[in-house]
């Protein structure tokens, strides 16, 4: 019998095999809002309180360690307004017996700032971002858009530009690994990207905020922070498309996770999440 507070060790949670990937959420932070927040169409419910919850991911197989965003740092969830912050995704990510030297892939599914805030603590991964997406961020646009300049750090891209063969540019859809590709979707942000994994239930679809909740997804209800709404739809299509079914979507920000799927009593405080 495993005690609930055993902190795995990295060979324990890897699959057998170099195409099959087992797929984690690691659950470090929550906030409640407000729906009218969290959705662009209002319901009538605007006033409903809504909680958030903040993921990152780990895909493992035999040989490969990859980190799917990168979460807040903590000097960023310090200053954020009714955050509870469970602990760095570092923190996470070690306990499950992973040091972030054993990541060689880190995929930045959008560069908003709550998913790039560990990017300088990988010194070993490789960087993969949608072109477009650096792009758009780096460039005049988003200069003018004062309104949406507090969505991206400026360190955080900064950081991801100087670590010169570790970023991996990518244009659209492209397999990275044998069993795990990106696919350009778009609708959230200019170059927003999902993940595709193969696992042993099937094809998982890491949607991050291409789907904020289930609710986007599953009700056609788009998130309220948008790059255009068409984008978003399509965004909904292409992840259904992609998935081996819906209970394999993985939305980026939804607390039901923990709830349909089974968190990870080996780690303390159960703050991780075994997808498939």
């Amino acid at each position: 019998m495993t005690d609930n507070h055993t902190v795995p060790t990295a060979a324990a949670i890897r699959p057998p095999s170099d195409e099959c990937f087992t797929v984690y959420a690691l659950h470090y932070a929550s906030r409640t809002a407000k729906r009218e927040q969290h959705f662009h169409y209002c319901d009538g419910r605007g006033h409903e309180p809504h909680p958030t919850a903040y993921y990152v991911w780990l895909a493992v197989s035999k040989t490969h360690t990859v980190l799917i965003d990168a979460g807040l740092a903590p000097d960023t969830a310090a200053n954020i307004d009714g955050l509870e912050y469970h602990g760095s995704p570092t923190e996470l990510i070690a306990a499950l017996g992973i040091s972030p030297k054993q990541i060689d892939l880190a995929v930045l599914t959008h560069l908003h700032y709550d998913h790039t805030g560990i990017v300088a603590d990988l010194p070993r991964a490789q960087y993969v971002v949608q072109a477009e997406e650096l792009r758009y961020w780096t460039g005049p646009l988003a200069r003018r858009n004062v309104r949406e300049q507090w969505l991206s750090s400026t360190k955080d891209v900064s950081h991801i530009q100087s670590v010169g063969g570790r970023l991996r540019l990518v244009e659209g859809d492209e397999e990275l690994l044998p069993g795990l590709s990106v696919h350009l979707v778009g609708g959230h942000t200019a170059g927003m990207q999902v993940v595709r994994i193969k696992t042993v239930d099937g094809h998982v679809v890491i949607a991050s905020d291409a789907s904020h909740y289930y609710e986007n997804i599953e009700d056609d209800s788009p998130f309220a922070i948008l790059r255009d709404v068409p984008g978003m739809y399509f965004a909904f299509d292409r992840i259904n498309e992609l998935a081996d079914g819906p209970h394999l979507v993985v939305p980026g920000h939804d607390p039901e996770v923990a709830r349909r799927h089974v968190p990870l009593t080996t780690v303390p405080r159960a703050h991780a999440i075994v997808i498939a």
